[in-house]
């Protein structure tokens, strides 16, 4: 009798509830925040409260409860509640899948500390910024060493949250994996039972300690922060080449790994990271040391490499005195097209649900619509917001390289379309025409797409033959060089263009250059880059050509004359 009193006397101290999910804040790259809400019946005897299905992957250091009035929250304890299903017969044949479950496993340790371990690097690099931008705000103006410090630990920032985007698709690869392997697994298993089961899902369990003051029906708000979800940007850019309107649809690639399904959750999409950091910088000795010539070029490299390569470096057409300045950087898009249907080039929009809030640093795209999004580490596809933009088309072409012409979309004000790194779908005429890249890293007033080749610009280099010769005078080779480049314009609408070309330089005392002829092209001397902007009617042809002369010692040999 006495055992049964304290049986039940240990039920009524305990309640039970379930969390429902109702808000998650998903930041760029990776990272998230959960918001939960439970419904709890107390009484003045409860002293046990049990929150059930929150995450499996949370930083059990930001966890916030906020309690109602009478309620009083003395203590919280966290684990992961792993349902007991029923042992099953071991069966033969099993063990090498077992065995490819802990090699799995073991990779998935070695990704996920090379994550975290990026994780600390972000978290420093963001740390100096902050310090260095810190330092400087006694100063009317930055200084010119300052912002390139910034935009150099900008990228590093940018390729780390990459890098941890990508280890996290190689964990959800390699979770796939063994959850395919599982479920062979449970099918050889089942075989030899009649009625087969299904283990439950591991789930997250807060466990509270209160005091209640009366008897009530209450709520517990739960929220906390993971990494295991986040989002990058992918843009849809619907070209009308008659009207070239230009439509851009913004939507987020939104994956989530944290052990529950969010349910008829609302999402904020959030540009910004959080800095948990809370510590003061300190300083440390500086120490003076010797120029090291390779250690400084590695250092270099290293510092080149981390550099995120633009289509911005296109030049814009309006310009006149830096036109020669900037050079092309365009990454070759496939022509083959491919047709695809009305809903995929027609979304519904989101836009009226969609509100956006710029801060200070991020910004935040509140999109008041319940989502079900399931713990698989799958992309999904959520649409944001899409506008009508305003934009120049232009052709752009390099024959030296490619013989064909690349259509450019010049945007100016694009600053107010919240834009960030990310990758774009090339659609023209509801024709699916490739991918290209949106870098709006850049200080630049316009903002130059490419759409992909534009094979209604037809354009041919030849040598001229009868004016390329090479003659020998004394003790040296004097070779002359002339190109001829054919430009017709196959549009049933007038073109504007940016041609360009090159002639080589030398560092060699005894090579010497000479441009003979241009054609009232504009000349970068930094680089003898040669530019011509052209006006073609539909159907009009022109031709451009140019020479120069390269003169060198017979007794040497220069191999990349050509």
């Amino acid at each position: 009798m006495l055992v049964l009193c304290k049986l039940t006397q240990a039920q009524n101290d305990t309640t039970n509830a379930i969390a429902t999910m109702n808000e998650a804040t998903v930041y760029y790259g990776y990272g998230a925040e959960l918001t939960h809400q439970a419904k709890i019946t107390v009484n003045k005897n409860t002293k046990i409260v049990i929150i059930d299905k929150l995450s499996t992957q949370l930083d059990i250091n930001s966890v916030q409860i906020n309690c109602p009035e009478n309620i009083a929250l003395l203590s919280q304890q966290y684990s992961v509640y792993y349902p007991t299903t029923k042992p099953k017969p071991i069966i033969a044949g099993l063990k090498k899948y077992t065995d490819s479950i802990k090699v799995l496993s073991k990779s998935i340790a070695i990704i996920e500390n090379k994550k975290d371990i990026d994780a600390t690097v972000l978290q420093k690099t963001e740390q100096l910024i902050a310090a260095t931008i810190n330092t400087s705000t006694n100063k009317t103006t930055l200084t010119a060493e300052v912002l390139q410090l910034i935009e150099f630990y900008t990228a590093k920032i940018e390729k780390n949250k990459l890098t941890i985007f990508n280890y996290q698709q190689q964990i959800n690869e390699l979770n796939e994996t063994i959850a395919a392997i599982k479920e062979r697994i449970n099918k050889l298993s089942n075989t030899n039972n009649d009625e087969p089961e299904i283990a439950s899902k591991p789930y997250g369990r807060m466990v509270l300690q209160v005091i209640c003051g009366k008897d009530q029906q209450a709520e517990i708000g739960l929220s906390y922060y993971t990494t295991n979800a986040g989002w990058q940007p992918i843009y849809d850019l619907r070209v009308n080449s008659k009207t070239n309107a230009i439509k851009l649809v913004y939507k987020a690639s939104v994956i989530q790994n944290t052990g529950i399904n969010w349910e008829k959750t609302k999402l904020t999409l959030s540009t910004g990271t959080p800095n948990f950091s809370t510590e003061a910088p300190l300083l440390s000795a500086w120490y003076l040391q010797y120029y090291v010539p390779q250690l400084y070029n590695a250092l270099n490299g290293k510092s080149q490499g981390l550099q995120i390569r633009g289509l911005n470096s296109i030049q814009s057409y309006k310009e006149t005195n830096d036109i020669e300045k900037d050079e092309v950087q365009v990454e070759t898009l496939g022509y083959a097209t491919k047709k695809v249907s009305t809903d995929m080039i027609q979304p519904s929009t989101l836009q009226d649900f969609t509100t956006l809030k710029q801060g200070l640093l991020n910004t935040n795209f509140e999109i008041d619509l319940p989502y079900n999004i399931e713990s698989n580490g799958l992309a999904h596809s959520i649409n944001i917001k899409e506008k009508e933009i305003e934009s120049n088309l232009k052709n752009y072409a390099v024959p030296k390289l490619d013989d064909d012409a690349y259509l450019l979309a010049e945007i100016s004000n694009w600053e107010s379309l919240d834009l960030i790194p990310g990758n774009a779908n090339i659609i023209m005429d509801n024709t699916y025409i490739g991918k290209s890249f949106i870098d709006p890293n850049t200080t630049s007033d316009t903002l130059n797409l490419s759409l992909g080749k534009d094979k209604r610009i037809a354009i041919k280099r030849t040598v001229v033959k009868d004016a390329t010769t090479s003659r020998t005078k004394d003790d040296y080779i004097k070779q002359t060089f002339t190109y001829e480049i054919k430009v017709k314009n196959n549009k049933t609408t007038n073109v504007t263009m940016v041609l360009k070309d090159q002639y080589p330089m030398s560092n060699i005392k005894e090579v010497q250059i000479e441009l003979l002829s241009s054609q009232e092209a504009s000349i970068n001397p930094d680089n003898n880059v040669l530019t011509w902007k052209l006006n073609l009617t539909p159907g009009e042809v022109k031709t451009y050509r140019f020479s120069y002369t390269i003169k060198y010692p017979k007794d040497k040999k220069i191999v990349n004359i050509k």
